[in-house]
């Protein structure tokens, strides 16, 4: 790191010179790649503007928990990876409590130990080439993350029967190396048992063309509780958003509502017309 530093201090000369290249790997990398193949060799950087500014990924850190629509807190990170991820942990200790937890009768930080997970995942597992904006979203009852992925399989993540794949193992040997990651596959296994002991409630990972990664916080484990018991009759749309005292009728069927139904933990009581308007749903 240290040396790469110092080149682009350096500046551009015959040997080195410095490419954008944010959004993806553009012809004039590849032209740069032939003519110091013709002399005598040379670095090309990537990341890094003309005049030696480094402007790294882009990583899009929001607090939204008055209204989902706009934001409280924002960090809009553009930089290289290490500060990136230093700066995603101190937006999530910031904004999110630690709980008491004891490993033996060592205390260890519980949020810690998850987002740490969310953070490298963000930043060492995703697809670079993909202009995607990475994302990375505190609400009042949960947080998600999304990155640009170039997927091994579809849908959610089942840590029993995880095979681990390496999506830019060099980053990643970086990331272990000095002690931002942990080994590969271990982190799931990790994020899974830590998230459950913090809210109550296992965490989601989707593997797709976008990575998704959902962490319930502790409301969520309630309003799931309250749900789950208000839904022993059965209930219309309406009703439960009363109850739960929710206006943005979008937001609880696209983030409360379908997770239920996708988990089987609501049902419907119409199942071959889902979108019925005398649909209700019940546990």
């Amino acid at each position: 790191m240290k040396n790469i530093k110092k080149n682009i201090s350096n500046g551009e000369g015959i040997t080195v010179e410095f490419k954008k290249s944010r959004g993806k790997v553009t012809a004039d990398v590849y032209q740069s790649i032939c003519a110091f193949l013709n002399r005598n060799g040379g670095q090309v950087i990537l990341g890094v503007e003309d005049d030696g500014a480094i402007t790294g990924i882009k990583e899009d850190a929001l607090l939204r928990v008055d209204n989902v629509d706009r934001y409280n807190d924002r960090d809009d990170i553009r930089t290289n990876l290490i500060e990136s991820y230093d700066r995603l942990m101190g937006f999530v200790a910031k904004h999110l409590p630690d709980k008491f937890y004891l490993i033996g009768d060592q205390r260890v930080s519980l949020r810690d130990k998850i987002f740490r997970e969310v953070a490298t995942n963000c930043l060492i597992h995703r697809e670079f080439l993909n202009p995607f904006p990475a994302k990375f979203v505190i609400e009042k009852d949960r947080v998600y993350t999304e990155n640009a992925n170039k997927p091994h399989g579809h849908g959610l993540i089942d840590p029993t029967g995880f095979t681990p794949f390496p999506k830019n193992p060099v980053i990643a040997r970086v990331f272990k190396k000095i002690g931002r990651a942990d080994e590969l596959g271990s982190g799931v296994k990790n994020l899974f048992t830590f998230t459950k002991e913090y809210s109550g409630a296992l965490p989601q990972l989707v593997e797709d063309d976008i990575f998704r990664a959902v962490i319930p916080l502790t409301e969520q484990v309630n309003r799931r509780k309250k749900i789950i018991n208000f839904c022993k009759t059965p209930r219309s749309t309406s009703e439960i958003m009363t109850h739960l005292g929710l206006k943005h009728r979008e937001h609880f069927r696209s983030k409360i509502l379908q997770p239920l139904l996708d988990e089987g933990i609501l049902n419907l009581t119409i199942p071959d017309i889902p979108k019925s308007p005398k649909q209700k749903y019940y546990s």
